[in-house]
């Protein structure tokens, strides 16, 4: 699927990797639903949206409540007539010593990642099951696949997010729903500026916008990147855990 002439949704688009996947798909003839909490930052997304040619339909909404992600695909439906694409890109990773972070931490982690995925998965599903076709794509993240040091929260919400997306394609390949994961690695965005956990082959946002495309174009299940950060992942995946664990201990602050 070529992301030209369609209407997309964009939740989590104020800001970052979303913000910039935006202006990039804004340069192709698109109609875009633009969601977010923040509404002053999308108005002005909104108009950059528009001055590159395409349409842009701002709802501002907390992808935390499940009924407010219901009514953004209700409006964006009423106003545009269909959803064709969704990007769900929502998410935090704050950094976690598993010896001092609080139960209720690390619940409130697992809502800002997984979560919002659900919120938003249910009725976008209805309604391209309804009219037999569709692509959600998923910001996932190569943490997903390991249980990294002091992302321990992070690592597991985005893993629960991994395998629901597995079990939405097997279920709905048969109405021609089509679900990618993508998978970045270290992006230099404003929110992870200052966390203090180590950002190997870290990657800009413009970067990571232009796979994030890619990655909903390739009609791929899976998209990791970038590819360096992508193969060290699929190693670390063959190795035994006690080398794995040990690597990941030896690029870990000693300060964790």
């Amino acid at each position: 699927m070529k992301l030209s002439d369609k209407r997309i949704l964009i939740v989590g688009a104020s800001s970052g990797i979303g913000r910039a996947v935006a202006l990039k798909l804004a340069q192709r003839n698109n109609r875009l639903i633009l969601s977010a909490r923040r509404e002053s930052e999308l108005t002005e997304l909104a108009k950059e949206v528009e001055a590159a040619g395409s349409q842009a339909l701002v709802i501002a909404s907390d992808a935390l409540d499940a009924n407010a992600s219901n009514d953004v695909v209700s409006k964006a439906v009423s106003e545009f007539g269909a959803i064709d694409v969704a990007l769900l890109n929502v998410g935090d990773g704050p950094s976690f010593n598993m010896a001092k972070v609080s139960s209720d931490e690390i619940r409130r982690n697992m809502d800002l990642n997984y979560s919002t995925l659900v919120n938003f998965l249910t009725p976008l599903i209805a309604h391209m099951k309804e009219r037999q076709q569709g692509l959600i794509a998923h910001t996932n993240s190569l943490a997903g696949f390991l249980g990294l040091p002091m992302q321990g929260p992070y690592s597991a919400a985005k893993a629960a997010g991994r395998i629901l997306m597995d079990t939405c394609r097997l279920e709905l390949k048969k109405d021609n729903i089509h679900f990618v994961s993508l998978y970045p690695g270290f992006v230099a965005t404003e929110r992870v500026a200052d966390d203090g956990i180590p950002a190997p082959m870290e990657i800009s946002e413009q970067q990571a916008a232009d796979h994030m495309i890619r990655g909903m174009e390739s009609g791929k299940s899976d998209y990791l990147f970038p590819a360096t950060t992508k193969w060290l992942i699929r190693l670390a995946l063959v190795l035994p855990k006690k080398v794995t664990g040990w690597l990941l201990l030896k690029a870990t602050p000693e300060s964790y």
